[in-house]
C-alpha cells in the first residue's frame, strides 16, 4: 500500500499545540513509509472563517520546516485541495446518494426543528434529534416543496436497526448502535454547502488517503463515517484517533492553561527545532528513553505503533527545558540574528542594525545563551547595559540566610577585592575565591556575597554570569555601580 495520509484544518482559528502535533504526526508517519502527506483546508464553516487563520496555517507549517506533498500553493493530482472550491463535487454525491434513496430531502425549517426539539425534552423522551419527518416524501410532496421555492437539505438516512463497527489501530474495534448515532444528520445544507461529515468522506476517498490520524475527539463520528463509506461502496481507511492533550491538571489543553496557539510560542522565542521535538514526544515515544530527535531522525523512526494510547500532558516547563537545550547548541551566529528582532523591539539597538550593534549583540550571545530558555529572555537579561535603573530597596540586594549589616559589609569589602582584582589583572578564578573566602569569613553563604555584588551591577537578581557582565558593561560603569550600591547602605 502507497501511504497517503492529510492533515486537514479548518481555517477558524490560529494553530494550536494539538491541532499541530496531529500535523506532525501525519508527517513523520508519510515520511517514514515512503509516503504522501497531503495538506488540505476544510473551509466551508464560512461564518468563522478567517483569511488570517489560512495565512497562520501555511506560516506555521513553513516555520517548522513541514512541506507537504500535495496541497494548496503546490497542487496535485487530486485537486483542488480547498474545499470550498469542490462544491459541485460535494452536490454530486449527495445526490447520488438521494438517487439511491440512500439519502433524502429535508424541507423542515428551523421553527419546526426547535418546536420538535423542545417537545423531546420536555417529554423527557428517550428518542433525541431529528424525527425523520421528511424521510418518507412522495414525489408529488417533494415537487410541492420545492414549487413553493423552499430549498431543501439533504440528510443521510442512517439505519434504526443494528450496529456499526469500525477498527482503529489503537483503540481496537469500535462498535456503536445505529440507533445512536445522529439520527439522519445533514450532509448538505440549503445553500449548497456540504457538513463536515460528508466532505470529509468525499474528500478523503478521493484524494485516496489510506490513513486517517486524528484527535481522539473524532471518535463518536467514525461509525457516521463508515456508513457513509459503506453508502457509496468505497473501502474504509485505516483509523488512528490520538490521544487527548492535556494540561498538567488532567483538563483537556486550553488557554487556561497557557498559550496554546504556536504564534505565540514563536513570538516568545522558541526555536521550530524544540516546538517540533516536544510537541512530537506528546503522546508518542521510540524507546521510552531518547528524548532528543531531530527532524530528519522523526522522518526515518516514526512508527504508530509508538503512539500511546493514554492522554498526553503537555509540560510548560519541559517545553522551555528542552527550549532552553536547542539555545545552548544553537550556532552563535545564528542566536545572534534571532535575537536581534527583541532588542530592537526593546529599543536596546537600532533598526536596521548598526555595524555596532551587530558586534555587540554578537558580544553578547555567548553569555546569554546559557542562561536564556527563551529568545525574548535575551531583553530582561541585557536590559542593564541599555537602561541604568538602580535597585533602591535594599531588600533586594540581601540574599536569602543574610541580613543588612553582613549584605553592606559584604558589598564594601567584595568591592574592593573584585575593583583590586580586576585593575590589576587577577584573573577572574583568583578573584571568584577571594570572594568564596570573604563569605566564609563573615559568617555567610556565597551568595550573600555575589549576590549585592551581581543587583549593584545589573540591576536585577537575574543575570549573566558576574564576569561576562562586567566584560560587556566595561570597567568604569561597573565601578560606578559598586560606589552606588555601597552608598546606599551607608546612607542610612
Amino acid at each position: 500500500m502507497d501511504v497517503r495520509v492529510r492533515y486537514a484544518p479548518s481555517p477558524t482559528g490560529l494553530q494550536h499545540i494539538g491541532g499541530i502535533r496531529t500535523a506532525l504526526f501525519n508527517y513523520f508517519f508519510a515520511r517514514a513509509n515512503g509516503g504522501k502527506f497531503i495538506l488540505r483546508v476544510e473551509d466551508t464553516d464560512r461564518e468563522r472563517y478567517s483569511d488570517e487563520s489560512l495565512e497562520d496555517l501555511y506560516s506555521t507549517l513553513e516555520w517548522l520546516g513541514i512541506k507537504w506533498d500535495e496541497g494548496p500553493v503546490v497542487g496535485g493530482p487530486y485537486g483542488p485541495y480547498i474545499q470550498s472550491e469542490r462544491f459541485d463535487l460535494y452536490r454530486e454525491y449527495a445526490q447520488r446518494l438521494v438517487d439511491e434513496g440512500k439519502a433524502y430531502y429535508c424541507f423542515c425549517t428551523p421553527e419546526r426543528l426547535e418546536e420538535v426539539r423542545k417537545q423531546q425534552a420536555e417529554s423527557k423522551s428517550e428518542y433525541q434529534g431529528y424525527d425523520r419527518h421528511c424521510a418518507h416524501l412522495s414525489d408529488s410532496e417533494i415537487k410541492e416543496y420545492l414549487r413553493q421555492g423552499i430549498k431543501p437539505v439533504i440528510r443521510f438516512r442512517v439505519p434504526t436497526e443494528g450496529k456499526t463497527t469500525f477498527h482503529d489501530i489503537l483503540m481496537g474495534d469500535i462498535t456503536r448502535r445505529n440507533r445512536d448515532i445522529s439520527p439522519d444528520p445533514i450532509i448538505l445544507k440549503s445553500d449548497g454547502f456540504p457538513t463536515y461529515h460528508l466532505a470529509n468522506v468525499v474528500d478523503d476517498h478521493l484524494m485516496k488517503i489510506t490513513h486517517i490520524m486524528r484527535a481522539q475527539e473524532w471518535i463518536p463520528s467514525g461509525p457516521l463515517h463508515v456508513l457513509l463509506y459503506q453508502a457509496f461502496g468505497w473501502d474504509v481507511p485505516q483509523y488512528c484517533h490520538l490521544p487527548m492533550v492535556m494540561g498538567k491538571d488532567g483538563q483537556k489543553l486550553s488557554k487556561r492553561h497557557g498559550s496554546t496557539a504556536v504564534r505565540d510560542f514563536r513570538a516568545k522565542g522558541y526555536l521550530p527545532e524544540a516546538i517540533m521535538n516536544y510537541v512530537t514526544l506528546v503522546g508518542w515515544s521510540l524507546d521510552g528513553s531518547t528524548e532528543f530527535f531531530s527532524k530528519e531522525d522523526l522522518e526515518k523512526c516514526f512508527t504508530m505503533e509508538g503512539i500511546h494510547k493514554a492522554p498526553a500532558v503537555f509540560d510548560y516547563k519541559k517545553l522551555d527545558w528542552f527550549n532552553g537545550q536547542y539555545i545552548r547548541q544553537a550556532d552563535n551566529s545564528r542566536l545572534a540574528d534571532l535575537v536581534a528582532p527583541y532588542l530592537q523591539e526593546a529599543g536596546y539597538v537600532s533598526s536596521p542594525l548598526t555595524d555596532d550593534d551587530r558586534k555587540l549583540i554578537d558580544n553578547l550571545v555567548p553569555a546569554v545563551k546559557e542562561r536564556m530558555k527563551v529568545l525574548s529572555d535575551v531583553v530582561p537579561l541585557t536590559a542593564f547595559l541599555f537602561e541604568d535603573k538602580p535597585v533602591e530597596d535594599k531588600s533586594i540586594y540581601i540574599a536569602k540566610g543574610s541580613d543588612e549589616n553582613n549584605t553592606a559589609e559584604a558589598l564594601e569589602k567584595g568591592t574592593e577585592i573584585l575593583l583590586s582584582g580586576l585593575k590589576n589583572g587577577e584573573n577572574e578564578e583568583a578573584i571568584e575565591e577571594k570572594l568564596a573566602a570573604l563569605s566564609q569569613q563573615l559568617g555567610i553563604k556565597v551568595n550573600g556575597v555575589f549576590q549585592p555584588i551581581r543587583v549593584a551591577i545589573t540591576n536585577s537578581t537575574v543575570s549573566l554570569p558576574l564576569f561576562d557582565s562586567i566584560r560587556l558593561l566595561g570597567l568604569e560603569e561597573t565601578e560606578k555601580r559598586l560606589v552606588r550600591a555601597n552608598k546606599l547602605f551607608k546612607e542610612n
